[in-house]
């Protein structure tokens, strides 16, 4: 059975404007939400970039939907340990329906203390060495790590969940998503891949949920949606590893030069037809994902979940069921 939920972009919205999106999104009939956690936006134009553990309080006093950090980086810039008080908060609050979502990062958010950018094998060495400082943590026992990357000393926290929080690892290739099948409780990415889902499967991951997220941009006519979309994400068509290594939102907006409306048109559901939102949950669902997020881009958040509730849901509900 897959859930719907719904995708809260950080980089666009201010805390307040947030925790109202939660609502509608819960009264349009999403199931449960995503958040993102950045430092920066990628481009001035999304313009935002609040500190997501504050929004995550503020959600839990005004959804009862499940939430998911797509993704927290508990590496470089915030300390494991840190992330495992966070966390073990943001559950509380939630009263259990927390997730934390984890992945190796961004250089985009990371590199502000000065620490230098690692490899990508180096990165998921850190990010294994995280999860389990974190899972240390979550016992609520006197811990003592002294690793790799990681020390903690005298440390223990003491406002816990009842159950452990959950913790699901970001992957868009092989190697991370055979990590995520080997330390994770669930895997989150944004592709439609199968072969990623599978790889998740086979290295562990067998029964544990796989979460993804996209994009869309509903409006009045396909070409006003492109517009916006091209304006708000074309650093979401940017290819290889530009999304880990580019240091600032101005890089991003340098190399988004590259990125033609045609481009976004071919890769972003947009407009008022529901199909291609339809279309694009049925490509969600056929790659094996039990749990699918959408976000909407732009500022008509209203619009988005009439038009959700009214045309795409009872289309979505027959596929996705």
């Amino acid at each position: 059975m897959v859930s719907i939920g719904y995708f809260l972009s950080s980089e666009e919205h201010r805390p307040r404007e947030l925790v109202r999106m939660a609502r509608q999104a819960q009264d349009a009939g999403f199931e449960r939400l995503w958040i993102s956690d950045h430092y920066h936006p990628w481009n001035g134009e999304q313009g935002q970039s609040p500190f997501v553990w504050s929004v995550i309080g503020a959600l839990s006093e005004v959804t009862t939907l499940p939430i998911t950090t797509a993704v927290t980086c508990p590496t470089v810039r915030t300390h494991p340990a840190v992330i495992a008080q966070a966390a073990a908060t943001a559950a509380v609050q939630c009263e259990g329906r927390f997730v934390l979502g984890v992945g190796s990062g961004e250089a985009l958010n990371e590199h502000i203390l000065g620490d230098p950018w690692p490899s990508a094998p180096r990165r998921l060495e850190m990010l294994e060495e995280a999860v389990e400082v974190i899972r240390k943590l979550h016992t609520g026992k006197d811990i003592e790590h002294r690793g790799k990357h990681y020390t903690v000393e005298n440390a223990r926290i003491y406002t816990l969940p009842d159950q452990p929080v959950p913790i699901y690892v970001s992957a868009f290739g092989p190697k991370a998503a055979t990590l995520a099948g080997r330390i994770g409780d669930g895997l989150c990415s944004t592709k439609p891949d199968k072969s990623l889902v599978r790889r998740f499967h086979e290295t562990g991951g067998h029964g544990k949920p796989a979460q993804a997220g996209f994009k869309v941009c509903h409006a009045p006519t396909a070409g006003e949606a492109v517009d916006l979309a091209h304006r708000l994400w074309p650093n979401e068509q940017l290819p290889g590893e530009l999304a880990q290594v580019l240091p600032s939102p101005r890089h991003f907006e340098q190399a988004s030069t590259l990125v033609t409306k045609e481009m976004m048109a071919e890769a972003v559901p947009v407009g008022p037809d529901p199909e291609p939102y339809v279309q694009a949950v049925q490509e969600y669902v056929d790659a094996g994902y039990d749990e699918v997020y959408v976000q909407q881009i732009g500022p008509q958040q209203g619009e988005f979940f009439e038009f959700w509730a009214r045309e795409v849901a009872p289309k979505v509900h027959g596929i996705a069921r």
